[in-house]
């Protein structure tokens, strides 16, 4: 099959940009709107997205300022509404974030295996170590736990989930009214783990899917957050500005994951790209400075302080005036360093950064026609930068319309995009291969080996 681009749609109810909900076109309650999310769901599967991503914080995040003081401030649980949104769709599949810092194996495994069997096998795990100490603080912890411990206890929690993920075997359930049989007792395996974070006996009381079990995703750039995706991740969600930038990421990337025995093929890299679509570059261009006009100035600089780790103070500063310096948190450290990349890159005034980041948080921002949208994703593609792309519309519905209306098109001409789903799970869709039980994988190889 020719190689095509993958695309997922980042779609938080209350729109990416902190300024979304000012925007006439975007509805008051639209981030707690059931009936608003089935719409995008809807549009969404019309578009031929491979699935509907969502991110997910456990606090409102306090940062001198809120950040954005916008409809981010309050949402649904996103386990919970994909469930719902399953529902109306049959082909999109749905990535939802789920912290490895402040849950449990057992927890997560059962949740998203109910997800994948309630979705007919559409189902994602978006693997996040949660950063903040306003988070911490909803978990029985005065700071965050530090960046290196984060990533240890993600890379224990993600082995400890995919075992539990494998109790039962694929052909395990019988279920012979005759004989009495439901389950042969010899295909169901407990975890037994034991480990420097967790300790799990097993086994999960939650069947395989018909994809085996949910895509796992992971959105980590620092160099432990890419061992981490290059050992357990098939989706990686990036954000980089540049050609060069993302090109370092997606080689380095299939490197490290070849060099851990695994097809490069099988890992996908999808940076962000927040696009503004205009049939003109004049209408593109009016549709970005008016969204940008709307962002409240206490808003963009908490908006800078959530991005650079919570310890910004810009009062007395100049907004016109350059970025001071930043002292390294143990927040998300490759966000902070990519302020500071845009900042200085750009010779960005404070104040032309948070504009700058006020879209995507440091994703990708383009604007043009559907010819130019379509043509830098194009050379993304086409040189070693992206196996696809999470598009974060800036505001919806009218974002996500133009992209889907305008710029799906574009690709399908150009041969780059489907015209219609290849199958009905998740991983038929990306084209990665379906998720065999452990147990059943040994027994193969043993018998190949023979």
């Amino acid at each position: 099959m020719t190689r095509k681009i993958r695309l997922g749609a980042f779609l938080p109810g209350g729109g990416q940009h902190i300024a979304a909900w000012r925007h006439p076109d975007q509805p008051l309650d639209s981030a707690v709107n059931i009936e608003f999310h089935k719409d995008l769901a809807r549009t969404a599967e019309r578009g031929l997205f491979d699935a509907y991503f969502l991110a997910d914080g456990l606090s409102i995040g306090f940062t001198g300022s809120r950040e954005g003081g916008n409809a981010k401030a309050a949402g649904f649980e996103p386990v919970t509404l994909f469930a719902a949104l399953s529902q109306v769709t049959t082909h999109l599949g749905f990535i939802a974030t789920s912290s490895t810092t402040y849950e449990e194996p057992y927890t997560t495994a059962r949740k998203f295996a109910s997800l994948d069997l309630i979705t007919g096998g559409r189902a994602g795990w978006n693997v996040v170590t949660t950063t903040g100490d306003a988070t911490a603080q909803n978990f029985n912890l005065d700071v965050q736990l530090p960046h290196a411990k984060r990533y240890e206890r993600a890379s224990e929690h993600v082995a400890v989930v995919k075992a539990l993920w494998d109790s039962f075997e694929d052909d395990a359930f019988v279920r012979d009214r005759e004989s009495g049989v439901f389950y042969d007792r010899d295909k169901l395996h407990e975890t037994n783990h034991v480990g420097a974070h967790f300790k799990v006996r097993g086994p999960l009381n939650v069947s395989r899917s018909a994809q085996g079990h949910p895509v796992i995703v992971q959105a980590g750039q620092s160099d432990v957050g890419r061992d981490l995706a290059a050992e357990t991740a098939e989706v990686i969600f990036t954000a980089h500005q540049s050609l060069a930038s993302a090109q370092e990421f997606y080689a380095d990337i299939k490197r490290r994951t070849a060099a851990r025995g695994r097809n490069p093929d099988h890992v996908l890299v999808m940076p962000g790209v927040a696009p503004f679509v205009g049939r003109t570059r004049a209408e593109a261009q009016e549709k970005y400075d008016r969204l940008t006009s709307l962002i409240l100035e206490e808003d963009g600089i908490g908006l800078l302080n959530g991005l650079t780790g919570g310890t910004l103070d810009l009062k007395g500063f100049n907004l016109d005036g350059p970025l001071p310096p930043v002292p390294q948190t143990e927040g998300m450290k490759s966000r902070q360093a990519l302020l500071r990349q845009i900042a200085d890159e750009h010779n960005f005034t404070i104040r032309q950064l948070y504009q700058w980041v006020a879209t995507a948080r440091g994703h990708y921002t383009i604007v043009g026609t559907p010819a130019d949208i379509a043509d830098q994703l194009q050379e993304w593609f086409e040189n070693g930068a992206a196996d696809g792309f999470n598009i974060l519309p800036p505001w919806l519905p009218t974002a996500l319309d133009d992209f889907v209306d305008l710029v799906i098109p574009e690709l399908q001409r150009r041969g780059l995009f489907r015209t219609a789903y290849e199958g009905k799970t998740l991983r038929q869709n990306l084209g990665l291969p379906y998720a065999v039980d452990r147990w059943t994988a040994a027994r193969t190889a043993a018998v190949a080996a023979e």
